[in-house]
C-alpha cells in the first residue's frame, strides 16, 4: 500500500470477500429501489466492518513501511570522486564501490574486492539469511586484493560479468567468481575491520529479496465449514425471498385483496412491467431478510483470532528459560486448527533430540574405540586397565621419531588429523577483558580463550573431541590450516574445499602437508563414502557403523586419498575450469567432485550421540492417547532412526515392526507392500509400526500410493528414514490429500524441514540450533518439542470450542433475528413492512449481541487446563470438526427457528389484538409489538450464550448483563427524545410504554422461560444419562474442588499445577481482576 492507493486498493481487496460484496450489493439495491428498510441498516454495519478491517490492515502495512524505511534509509559509505561519501542504502546502484565496517550489515549483494586483512579475506555470519550462526570465510578477487585504499579503488577499471539474479543463496556463476566471493545483503561482517565491495545485485534483485515468498494461504477446517454454512443460509435467504414474492402475487391475485392503503404505488409503478415488478419485489424481500447472513461474523472472527493469538505468546508454560524464548505465533488464522490435528510429522534431529552432539565412539582401521575421560580406549578396556591408551601411543609417535611404531598407530594419528582438518569450523578468540578478538591473534602470542563455531553440530563435536585427544585445530589463516598434534604445531596449506551438498552427502578438503604431499580428506554418510573406498578395513567398519547406529548414534565415515604430482595437477586444472565456467557450473563441479572423491582409503568412522529432549516420550504418549498418530521423518540411517524411535516411545517394544527398506524395483516394492497389508490384516489385534527408507519410498510413490497409504494408515506409528527434504513434503501431501482429508501438522527445526512445514495444514518451527528458517516459514514456533503437548491439548482445544461456538451462535442469533420478520409478512399481506425499527436492525449485531460472544470466544473453557493435559483422551471429543458437523449445525439452526417462532407467536398470543396495553384501553401498535419481540429476542439469545458458558470471569459477567442493561438504557434514551434528523418519530415513547405494562413484562418472562427451559432439561438429561468424557471430567473436576473451581481469567492462557504430568511451574501471565472465575 501507499498513501495514494491505500483506500482503493484496500477496498478492492476487501470486496473480493463474498460476504462483503454481498452486503455491498444489498446496500446498492436499497439506494436504487424502494425498499422497506433504510440503506443505513446495511450501510452502517458494512462501513463498520470495512473500517475495522482497513484500520487493522493499514496498521500492519504501516509497520512494514516503517521497517522498510529503516533499512532503506540506513547510512552507508560509497567511493565517489576519489573519496568516501555517505549516502543511504536505497541510493546504491550497481557498480558502486561500498565500504562496510565491522558488525555492519551488507546493504546489497557485493563482490568482495579487498579487506583490511593482507590475504583479502573476511568473516561473516548469515544468521538472518539461512539461520546459520557460524563464521564463514569469504575471499576477495585476486586481481583486486591490493586495492585497499580509496585512491586505488577509484583508479580500478574492471568489467564484471555475472549471471541473472536468482534466489539461490549458495550459487554464483561469474568469471572467475563463485559464492565464496559474494557477500549477501542481510549478512553481517565479523572479526574484520572493514571491507570494500562492488554492488552487483541491489533492491529486489538481491538474493535476500528474491527469497521473499508469499506464504500460501492456509484455510482451517472451521473456515471451510463457515463458508459452507454461509452458502446454506444464502439458500435459505433466497428461498424466503422467492417464497414471499410468490405469496404476495398469489395473495393479490384474489379480487378481495389489493395493495394496503399504507403501501400504495404510483400510477407509473402500477403500469410497469410485471417482470420488473416481480424482480423489484424479490429484491425488496432480499433486503428485508438479508440480515440472516451475519456480516459481523467475519470481523468478530478476525478479532477473536487476533486477540486470542496473544495467549500462546503470553503462556509462560511455553517459555524456555535456558534459551530465553517464548512461543511465537506467525499467523492467527489457524488457531482452531490446533484442536483438529490427526497426524503429526516430526523431524528427529533438533526436534526430538537436543542437537547437542557428544562424541562417544569411533572405529579406526577396524578397531572400535570409546572416549573415557578425554582419552580413546579400545572397546572392552577401561582407562584404569593398565594398558596404554591410544593417546599415549600416539603421543609417543609424535614426540619420538622411533621407526618401530606400528602401522596401526600411524593410521590412528592420520584419522585424528583428518577429523581435525576436514571441516569448515571457524574459531573465535576471546581476549581477557577486551571482548572478541582477532581470530588469529594467537599467532602473535596473545593469551586467549578459543571457541569453535560450526554450521553443523557434528563438526563442532568432532573437532572438540580431537582437541581433547591431543590433536587441536588452531585455526585458518588465509590458505593455511594449523593444528597442534600433542603440542607440536603443524601447518597445512588449504588447496581446495569441496563443499558439502545434499546430493553427495559428503565434504572434502585437499591439503598440502608439511612434507609437501597432496592429500584429500573426506567425511560423510557411510552410503556416500564406503562405495568409493578401495582399501582399508571396509567390512569391519561397516559392521561398526551399524553397531553405532543401533545405539542411536549419528555416524560419519572418514577416508583419504593421496595424490601424485601428476594427479594433483589434473585435479587442480579440472577444478579451475569447472569453477570458472559460466554455463552448467553446478553440473561440471559435480562431475569433477566425483572424479576426485574416488579410490579412497578408508580411515574409520565416528559415532556421535544426540540426546533426546526432555519429556519427548511423555509428549508422544500424550499425543497417542489424544488419537493423534505420529510419523517421524528423518535423514538419518535406518538403524539410528529405529533406535531413537524406540528410545523416545514412538515405537513400543511390544509393537510389531514392519519394514519397507532396500527395495530395488517397482514390482519388488509392490509385492512387499501387499505382504505387509496381509500381515496387518491377519494380526489386526496388535499394534504395528512401519519403517520406510527414502529409496523404497520413491518406488512406493511411483504408482503404488493407494496401497502404501493403506499400509501406513493401519499402522500406529510410521518412521521414514534416509529422507530428502522434498520427500518429506511429498509424504505430508500424500496423506493430506487422501480421501479422508485428515488434518496434518509438521514440526521441525532445520532448513530441510521447511518444505514439509509449509505443506502441512499447520506448520510448527522449533527454535533450535540449525538456524531460524523453519521458524520463519512456520505458522507457530516453540522452543521445545514437549511444548507441543500443551499447544494442541490445551490451546488447540480451547481455540476450537470457542470459535466453533462463535460461528454456530452467530447463525443461531441471526435466524432468531430474521425469522420473525418473515413471519410478520403473513400478517401484513407481504407488503414488506419491517417488524423492527431501522436503528434496531442496525445495532442488533454491532452493539446489542456482539460483546458477549466475543468475550466468550476469548475465555471459554469446558474443563480446566490441568484436566486437559492429564486426560489427553478429551482431545478426541472435538476431533474431526465434531462441533461444526452438519448435525450440530442443524441443531443450532432448528433451535433458532424454534426460538424465533416462540418470540413471534408468544408475543402475538400474549399481547395480541385482544389485549390492552394500558388501563385507558390503548392497544398495541405495530412498533410496540415489534419492540416486544425484539426485547425478548435480545434477552433470550444473550441468556442462551450464558447457558453455554462454563467458565465465568468478571468480563463475562460484565458484557453479558451489561449488554442487556445497555439495550434497555439505549432504548429508553432513543425513544425518549424527538430526533430532528429522522423523517418519522415512530419509536417515540414506545419503549417506555412497553415497560410500563405489567402484561408486557409477564409476556417477556413467560416467553424467555419457554425458550430456555427445554434447553436446560436437555443439558441435564445428557449430562446425567449420556455424558461425554468431557462432561464426566467436568463432574469430577467439581467434586475435587467442592463444586467450585477457583481461577483467574488468565487460566485461559496458562494453567499448571504441581500434579501436572508435563509442567510443574505455576506462573501467572495476565491477571484481569481479583474476582474469581468459576467453572459451571
Amino acid at each position: 500500500y501507499t498513501v495514494w492507493n491505500f483506500v482503493p486498493k484496500n477496498l478492492f481487496e476487501q470486496f473480493r470477500r463474498i460476504a462483503n460484496f454481498y452486503f455491498l450489493i444489498i446496500f446498492l439495491v436499497q439506494l436504487m429501489i424502494d425498499t422497506p428498510t433504510s440503506p443505513v441498516t446495511s450501510g452502517l454495519p458494512l462501513f463498520f466492518v470495512i473500517t475495522v478491517t482497513a484500520i487493522k490492515q493499514g496498521y500492519e502495512d504501516w509497520l512494514r513501511h516503517k521497517a522498510d524505511n529503516e533499512v532503506n534509509g540506513a547510512p552507508v559509505f560509497v567511493v565517489r570522486s576519489g573519496s568516501l561519501v555517505q549516502t543511504r542504502s536505497k541510493n546504491i546502484r550497481v557498480g558502486d564501490i561500498v565500504r562496510v565496517a565491522k558488525d555492519e550489515t551488507f546493504p546489497v549483494d557485493l563482490v568482495l574486492l579487498s579487506s583490511d586483512r593482507a590475504e583479502g579475506t573476511c568473516h561473516i555470519t548469515t544468521t538472518s539469511l539461512d539461520g546459520e550462526t557460524n563464521l564463514k570465510t569469504h575471499y576477495s578477487v585476486p586481481e583486486t586484493l591490493v586495492s585497499q585504499s580509496v585512491s586505488r579503488l577509484e583508479a580500478l577499471h574492471a568489467v564484471l560479468e555475472c549471471q541473472q539474479p536468482d534466489a539461490d543463496l549458495y550459487s554464483q556463476n561469474a568469471e572467475p567468481l563463485g559464492p565464496e566471493n559474494l557477500l549477501l545483503r542481510g549478512a553481517r561482517l565479523k572479526n574484520t575491520k572493514e571491507i570494500f565491495g562492488v554492488a552487483v545485485y541491489t533492491g529486489m534483485e538481491s538474493k535476500m529479496a528474491l527469497n521473499y515468498k508469499c506464504k500460501s494461504q492456509k484455510r482451517s477446517a472451521v473456515e471451510k465449514s463457515m463458508n459452507t454454512f454461509l452458502l446454506i443460509y444464502l439458500g435459505i435467504l433466497l428461498f424466503e425471498a422467492i417464497l414471499s414474492t410468490i405469496l404476495k402475487y398469489a395473495w393479490q391475485a384474489e379480487n378481495k385483496w389489493d395493495e394496503p392503503f399504507y403501501n400504495q404505488k404510483t400510477e407509473q409503478e402500477r403500469n410497469s412491467s410485471q417482470i420488473l415488478k416481480f424482480i423489484s419485489d424479490f429484491l425488496a424481500f432480499l433486503v428485508l431478510y438479508n440480515f440472516i447472513i451475519p456480516i459481523s461474523l467475519y470481523v468478530t472472527v478476525e478479532m477473536q483470532k487476533f486477540l486470542g493469538s496473544f495467549f500462546i505468546g503470553w503462556d509462560l508454560d511455553l517459555y524456555h528459560e535456558e534459551s530465553d524464548q517464548m512461543a511465537q505465533v506467525n499467523t492467527s488464522d489457524l488457531n482452531e486448527e490446533l484442536g483438529q490435528v490427526e497426524y503429526v510429522f516430526t523431524d528427529k534431529t533438533g526436534t526430538l533430540t537436543e542437537n547437542e552432539m557428544l562424541f562417544r565412539e569411533c572405529s579406526i582401521n577396524g578397531i572400535k574405540y570409546q572416549e573415557i575421560n578425554g582419552k580413546l580406549v579400545p572397546e572392552g578396556m577401561t582407562d584404569d586397565s593398565g594398558l596404554m591408551t591410544l593417546c599415549t601411543v600416539l603421543m609417543s609417535v609424535c614426540l619420538t621419531l622411533s621407526l618401530s611404531v606400528t602401522s596401526q598407530s600411524r593410521e590412528e594419528l592420520l584419522f585424528l588429523k583428518a577429523v581435525s582438518l576436514c571441516h569448515t569450523v571457524q574459531i573465535s578468540y576471546e581476549q581477557p577483558g577486551d571482548g572478541p578478538g582477532d581470530p588469529f591473534s594467537h599467532a602473535n602470542g596473545f593469551s586467549s580463550q578459543m571457541e569453535y563455531y560450526a554450521s553443523s553440530p557434528d563438526e563442532k563435536a568432532l573437532v572438540e573431541a580431537t582437541k581433547r585427544m591431543g590433536v587441536t585445530f588452531i585455526g585458518s589463516h588465509g590458505e593455511t590450516m594449523e593444528i597442534k598434534t600433542f603440542g607440536k604445531p603443524e601447518k597445512f596449506k588449504l588447496l581446495h574445499v569441496l563443499e558439502f551438498d545434499a546430493n553427495r552427502r559428503r565434504m572434502s578438503v585437499i591439503l598440502q602437508t608439511p612434507t609437501g604431499e597432496k592429500v584429500l580428506f573426506t567425511k560423510g554418510a557411510e552410503s556416500a563414502i564406503l562405495p568409493f573406498t578401495t582399501s582399508g578395513e571396509i567390512n569391519k567398519t561397516r559392521v561398526h557403523v551399524d553397531e553405532f547406529a543401533l545405539k542411536g548414534l549419528r555416524t560419519l565415515v572418514v577416508a583419504c586419498r593421496h595424490f601424485s604430482v601428476e594427479e594433483y595437477e589434473e585435479v587442480d586444472q579440472r577444478l579451475h575450469k569447472a569453477r570458472t565456467a559460466l554455463q552448467q557450473r553446478e553440473e561440471r563441479l559435480a562431475e569433477v567432485f566425483s572424479f576426485i572423491e574416488k579410490d579412497l582409503e578408508l580411515l574409520g568412522a565416528t559415532g556421535v550421540e544426540d540426546k533426546l529432549q526432555e519429556k519427548v516420550q511423555e509428549t508422544i504418549e500424550a499425543l497417542r492417547l489424544a488419537g493423534i498418530k505420529v510419523w517421524v521423518l528423518t535423514g538419518d540411517k535406518h538403524e539410528t532412526a529405529v533406535s531413537v524411535s524406540l528410545s523416545c516411545g514412538h515405537f513400543h517394544r511390544t509393537m510389531n515392526i514392519l519394514e519397507l527398506v532396500q527395495q530395488k524395483s517397482d514390482n519388488e516394492c509392490a509385492e512387499q507392500l501387499r505382504q505387509l497389508a496381509r500381515r496387518i490384516k491377519e494380526d489386526h489385534v496388535i499394534q504395528h509400526g512401519l519403517v520406510v527408507d527414502g529409496a523404497s519410498l520413491s518406488l512406493a510413490l511411483r504408482g503404488h500410493e493407494k496401497l502404501f497409504m493403506e499400509v501406513c494408515k493401519n499402522c500406529s506409528a510410521v518412521l521414514c528414514c534416509r529422507m530428502a527434504p522434498l520427500q518429506k513434503a511429498k509424504v505430508v501431501r500424500l496423506l493430506k490429500t487422501s480421501p479422508e482429508k485428515p488434518i496434518t501438522l509438521a514440526i521441525g527445526d532445520g532448513a530441510n524441514d521447511v518444505s514439509m512445514i509449509q505443506e502441512a495444514h499447520v506448520g510448527i518451527g522449533i527454535m533450535g540450533k540449525e538456524g531460524r528458517q523453519a521458524v520463519q516459514n512456520s505458522d507457530y514456533a516453540i522452543a521445545r518439542f514437549k511444548f507441543l503437548s500443551k499447544l494442541l491439548l490445551v490451546h488447540g482445544h480451547f481455540y476450537y470450542i470457542r470459535i466453533a461456538t462463535l460461528v454456530q451462535y452467530f447463525f443461531y442469533k441471526n435466524v432468531c433475528f430474521i425469522t420473525p420478520q418473515f413471519l410478520y409478512q403473513f400478517f401484513c399481506l407481504f407488503s414488506q413492512q419491517t417488524l423492527y425499527d431501522s436503528v434496531y436492525l442496525t445495532l442488533y449485531n454491532i452493539c446489542f449481541t456482539s460483546l458477549p460472544i466475543l468475550v466468550y470466544s476469548l475465555f471459554e473453557q469446558l474443563v480446566h487446563p490441568h484436566v486437559l493435559q492429564s486426560k489427553p483422551v478429551l482431545y478426541r471429543d472435538i476431533s474431526k470438526n465434531s462441533l461444526l458437523s452438519f448435525k450440530t449445525f442443524l441443531y443450532w439452526t432448528l433451535l433458532g427457528f424454534c426460538h424465533a417462532f416462540a418470540f413471534f407467536f408468544g408475543s402475538y398470543i400474549l399481547m395480541g389484538e385482544d389485549t390492552s396495553l394500558m388501563g385507558n384501553g390503548q392497544m398495541f401498535g405495530n412498533w410496540t409489538f415489534g419492540t416486544l419481540v425484539f426485547t425478548v429476542m435480545v434477552i433470550t439469545v444473550t441468556l442462551k450464550l450464558a447457558l453455554e458458558t462454563h467458565f465465568w470471569t468478571w468480563m463475562n459477567h460484565f458484557v453479558t448483563w451489561g449488554s442487556i442493561a445497555f439495550y434497555f438504557i439505549f432504548s429508553i434514551f432513543y425513544g425518549g427524545i424527538i430526533w430532528p434528523f429522522l423523517h418519522t418519530q415512530d419509536m417515540y415513547f414506545v419503549f417506555v410504554q412497553l415497560l410500563s405494562s405489567g402484561s408486557a413484562w409477564f409476556a417477556i418472562i413467560i416467553i424467555i422461560i419457554t425458550c430456555l427451559f427445554p434447553d436446560i432439561i436437555k443439558k441435564v438429561f445428557y449430562r446425567h444419562l449420556q455424558p461425554t468424557s468431557t462432561q464426566k471430567s467436568q463432574v469430577g473436576q467439581r467434586r475435587r474442588r467442592g463444586g467450585r473451581l477457583v481461577a483467574n481469567p488468565q487460566d485461559t492462557l496458562t494453567a499448571t499445577s504441581n500434579s501436572d504430568p508435563f509442567y510443574s511451574n505455576d506462573r501467572s501471565i495476565l491477571t484481569l481482576s481479583p474476582m474469581e472465575a468459576t467453572h459451571c
